[in-house]
């Protein structure tokens, strides 16, 4: 896949999504964490309000397929691990990514998916994650070294990252590093060389020593929303969990699928133009709401 080719470096106010022809409308839905039922109301919600076309469109078996539309698509990290549909999420995706024109489908690592990468770091046992077969293993690893998955993407005002930074960072480096992470490990995956990695990019990877992993410490794929700064670069970030869309200073976190998950409605997704950012969000009717973030 070719990497979004941003003119300005992150954060520096001008508008980044030029990789493409027009304007296209930004769509971000993270923390999906194997629940297809709701990341499939989610994007089909942005469909059925007013102001947005659909971004999905369904075929006679309900399948999902990627709409004729203006849009990219930031699943902005941990789209598996908890629920029961992680191989569904996970095929989902793969197949927006094949329809959608090149670049439109973008995959961000979360913690979860850094599971994948640094198994040995994260020290999980049961989690999906940690669970994959080695066939599938390499296959992942070798979707991330091909650009499938990545760790960044550059908004019109904001900048999307699955946990986000305090600090400026340029999009096209830490995805580059990203990539050449995944290159080491499908030469030599080993405990010592995912130790290495994680040292060497740990603003990226890193777990954390304070705070149980999430403190103000930790990387792009592990701080808490606590700890990200309300005048931080402007960000887009999912990895805590929120009741709705939930804005601090520049930065906002849009991860509401898990906490809304055992109650009719609260999925959503963001939306961003070069004018604004809206929460298309499910009622517990099954209705659509926007409000601008």
């Amino acid at each position: 896949m070719d990497e979004t080719r941003a003119t300005v470096d992150a954060f520096d106010g001008e508008p980044t999504v030029d990789a493409f022809d027009g304007e296209p409308t930004v769509v971000q839905i993270s923390d999906i964490h194997g629940y297809l039922a709701d990341a499939r109301s989610a994007l089909r919600a942005v469909g059925e309000t007013d102001r947005f076309d659909p971004v999905v469109t369904a075929d006679d078996d309900g399948t999902l397929h990627w709409a004729d539309n203006d849009y990219v698509l930031v699943v902005n990290g941990d789209l598996i691990d908890r629920g029961p549909a992680n191989d569904a999420c996970l095929d989902l995706v793969w197949r927006l990514h094949r329809e959608a024109p090149a670049g439109r489908v973008r995959y961000h690592i979360g913690n979860h998916e850094l599971a994948i990468l640094l198994p040995a770091l994260v020290g999980w046992r049961s989690e999906y994650s940690v669970s994959l077969t080695p066939e599938e293993h390499r296959a992942f690893l070798e979707r991330v070294a091909n650009g499938d998955v990545t760790a960044a993407f550059e908004g019109y005002n904001y900048t999307y990252s699955h946990a986000g930074r305090n600090e400026a960072f340029q999009v096209a480096d830490v995805n580059e590093r990203v990539r050449d992470a995944a290159r080491d490990l499908l030469e030599t995956d080993s405990e010592h060389v995912q130790r290495r990695l994680h040292d060497r990019h740990a603003d990226v990877f890193g777990i954390g020593d304070s705070h149980g992993g999430r403190g103000p410490d930790a990387g792009l794929c592990w701080m808490d929303f606590e700890y990200l700064d309300a005048n931080a670069p402007p960000q887009v970030v999912g990895h805590t969990k929120q009741f709705e869309a939930t804005r601090k200073g520049n930065v906002v976190c849009g991860n509401v699928i898990r906490m809304n998950h055992r109650s009719p409605g609260g999925e959503g997704v963001l939306v961003e133009t070069s004018d604004d950012l809206t929460a298309v969000r499910r009622t517990s009717s099954g209705g659509v709401t926007t409000t601008s973030v």
